[in-house]
């Protein structure tokens, strides 16, 4: 492939994405992102001067500027992280979430029809529209339930949930309706280098780097299957080169493990590789549990077992080895998280013209 549109690519799962097609080919990635609160052009800071990297600050709800974009750039395939993914916003603001997950997927997919419909048959027939979302469409499934497959009902709790149900729908209705070649993922929990802050785990682990509260939810219990995120890029490079068209492909960690023993596993890291953050005591003296989540599903498991069948993709960490990775990038790459705490890497954006 010789050029891939890339939406959402200055996104926590998006620059990493990002980051491994520039490294799994010679094909040049266009990033479009609108650099909302979570997009963060530093994350990107090592491939910025690649001849084979574009950035396009715009938001997927303005039609005309995608199809000027696809005019321009003439991609070969669009991979779509784009969204809002935040659950807890989603419950407190879920118009964004229509507007970005549901009506931007919408004007998205209306451009890429319009621009695959205009383009060389050899070149139409080799494109693809990978549309990437969420265990989470899935909804709960309770500490006994059989992990989610492809054809698991859609049930979704939250907003942010709902959305993205909405967007997995409106995707599989232009390749039904109009043909387009599409292709679904669903994938579990992600975790790793450059997670915004308000995330699970790196919201713990800086929490436990300053010696503030860790606050959990409820009782702590809710099961959650753990996905590195390096291992999540891989398999969309997979789907995307191998994956049959109109095909859902489920993608996890297979590592199921309860919201506490994540915060458990981080205290011991921390204190392992930071002892100097503990002060002399427990890091886990520091967890405090705080009223539950409204609707807060129990327990998400991904069945995995098609993509490792079809496409031969399986998760390279374990929970162990990719926390661990986890800990120590936050660890070494401090500018990076203080900028975002401090929000100096949005006040120079705004500065530069972002009104977002």
């Amino acid at each position: 492939m010789d050029t891939i549109l890339v939406t959402g690519g200055a996104g926590f799962i998006g620059s990493n994405v990002v980051r491994h097609f520039l490294d799994a080919a010679d094909t040049r990635i266009v990033n479009l992102d609108k650099l909302t609160y979570a997009g963060n052009p530093e994350s990107l800071a090592d491939v910025a001067d690649s001849p084979r990297y574009a950035f396009e600050q715009v938001d997927i709800c303005d039609g005309p500027a995608l199809a000027q974009l696809f005019a321009h750039y003439q991609p070969d395939a669009v991979m779509h992280l784009a969204a809002e993914s935040h659950v807890d916003r989603s419950i407190d603001g879920p118009g964004a979430f229509v507007d970005t997950n549901v009506v931007g997927t919408g004007e998205l997919l209306g451009a890429a029809l319009a621009h695959w419909r205009g383009i060389p048959a050899g070149r139409r027939e080799a494109f693809r529209f990978l549309h990437v979302s969420t265990d989470e469409v899935y909804g709960d499934l309770g500490p006994n339930g059989t992990p989610f497959t492809e054809t698991t009902p859609y049930a979704p709790s939250s907003p942010y949930a709902a959305t993205k149900a909405a967007s997995d729908h409106l995707v599989r209705a232009w390749h039904r309706t109009y043909g387009l070649p599409v292709l679904v993922t669903n994938c579990s929990n992600n975790y790793g280098p450059n997670q915004f802050p308000e995330k699970l785990i790196p919201h713990m682990i800086l929490n436990a780097l300053a010696g503030r509260p860790l606050p959990v939810y409820g009782d702590g219990r809710q099961v959650r299957d753990w996905l590195y995120v390096e291992d999540h890029a891989r398999a969309l490079w997979t789907v995307l080169r191998h994956g049959r068209v109109g095909e859902t492909y489920n993608i996890g960690g297979c590592n199921e493990v309860e919201n506490i023993d994540v915060v458990h596993r981080i205290c011991a890291l921390v204190a392992e590789h930071a002892p100097e953050a503990a002060k002399g005591r427990p890091l886990e003296e520091l967890i405090t549990f705080v009223t539950d989540r409204p609707g807060h599903d129990t327990r998400y498991a991904i069945d995995a077992r098609k993509i490792q069948r079809e496409l031969g993709w399986a998760p390279q960490e374990t929970f162990q080895t990719g926390l661990a990775r986890t800990v120590r990038w936050y660890l070494e790459n401090r500018d990076w998280w203080q900028r975002v705490l401090d929000g100096s890497y949005r006040l120079e954006r705004i500065g530069a013209g972002d009104a977002a």
